[in-house]
């Protein structure tokens, strides 16, 4: 008995000191607490000035990490092996981050610039309340189109796409939500439509659609449509944007069915080594002026409604990326289906990827 007990003292011990190992890495690595932030955000989303300038403005440094998917920083927090202090995941990832208690709650005193964001993008239902998430970005999924390609076709419609003179000139960005939600708003059912008769009904008006795909692809989707290898592509708003900035030919709409409407967030990890580090630095992105350059670096639409006036016209009053309320109101933000519904979206996509090959 005596050495099973000396055995297990041993395991505690060792574990303790594994972890005390661990942070003591880390604190050396700068990824933790004291005079750094380490931010963890997708792939150049963020004017390198700013970072530079809150550096300058607060004396602390910034250690800036970047990832491609929801799916992939959802892994990364969840392991913890590095401890971040703010993170900017989309809308239905926060649902998911919450219900695995991956956040700390917001301490709104700290953020006074939040009174800056547009009432509309407040209170949504991936975050009521705004208790752990403060919009960043914000967007659409549209159809982007090359007029002189496309002769005429009007695409207020998501099934426009379906055009028999569209064959082989579609290019499909390679997201389960965003292609399924597609096609469930072509036959007016919700984005976040469980129903498994829709469902079904949604897979089999893909299949239909297959002979105009010409690909379902990911982040060169941008380069393929702006050098007109394909007239159409379904894209998020801020690709669009990006996308027209190299072909001004190409032009963007949100079908009249509805569609989804995006946002990605800044969120405080519940292994945050720098609580108040990370306050500080969403109260500084959501300063008019930051916010502004920012989305001019960036080219996504900003919820920051006195960062609009700072914003050449041009950019502030183009309704496709700056819609009004009677258009926003109309669409749907994902809901967090929860790891079954999910699943069962992902393998509809891939029969639909499949069929296509």
């Amino acid at each position: 008995m005596k050495q099973l007990v000396n055995a297990f003292l041993a395991i505690i011990i060792t574990a303790f000191a594994l972890m005390y190992l661990g942070s003591w890495m880390n604190s050396r690595e700068g990824y933790s607490g004291g005079n750094t932030l380490t931010i963890y955000n997708w792939g150049d989303y963020v004017d390198p000035d700013l970072l530079k300038e809150f550096e300058k403005e607060t004396g602390l440094t910034v250690i800036y990490q970047t990832f491609d998917s929801n799916e992939a920083m959802l892994t990364k927090v969840e392991q913890g092996g590095t401890t971040f202090d703010v993170v900017i995941p989309s809308d239905y990832a926060i649902a998911k981050m919450k219900e695995e208690n991956l956040l700390i709650p917001l301490d709104h005193s700290k953020i006074p610039n939040l009174t800056n964001i547009d009432p509309r993008f407040m209170d949504l239902s991936f975050d009521p309340g705004n208790k752990y998430s403060v919009p960043y970005f914000w967007g659409t999924v549209g159809i982007i189109f090359n007029p002189e390609m496309t002769k005429g076709i009007d695409f207020t419609s998501w099934d426009s796409l379906w055009d028999s003179r569209l064959k082989n000139n579609i290019f499909l960005v390679d997201g389960a939500r965003e292609v399924m939600g597609m096609a469930l708003n072509s036959l007016h059912y919700s984005v976040n439509d469980r129903d498994e008769t829709h469902l079904q009904e949604a897979l089999t008006k893909l299949n239909k659609l297959s002979p105009n795909v010409k690909a379902i692809v990911g982040d060169e989707i941008k380069m393929l449509l702006a050098n007109e290898e394909a007239a159409v592509g379904i894209v998020w708003s801020g690709d669009a944007s990006e996308i027209m900035d190299e072909n001004d030919k190409l032009d963007y709409v949100v079908p009249e069915e509805g569609s989804n409407k995006w946002f990605d967030n800044m969120v405080i990890p519940r292994t945050a080594g720098n609580v108040d580090g990370a306050h500080k630095f969403i109260n500084f992105m959501l300063r008019p002026d930051v916010a502004a350059k920012n989305a001019e670096y960036v080219g996504y639409s900003t919820p920051n409604i006195p960062a609009l006036e700072l914003l050449p016209k041009e950019t502030s009053e183009d309704t496709r990326f700056y819609p009004p309320a009677e258009i926003t109101d109309r669409l749907e933000v994902y809901d967090n289906l929860g790891k079954r519904m999910l699943a069962h979206y992902n393998e509809l996509f891939l029969k639909f990827k499949m069929n296509k090959k």
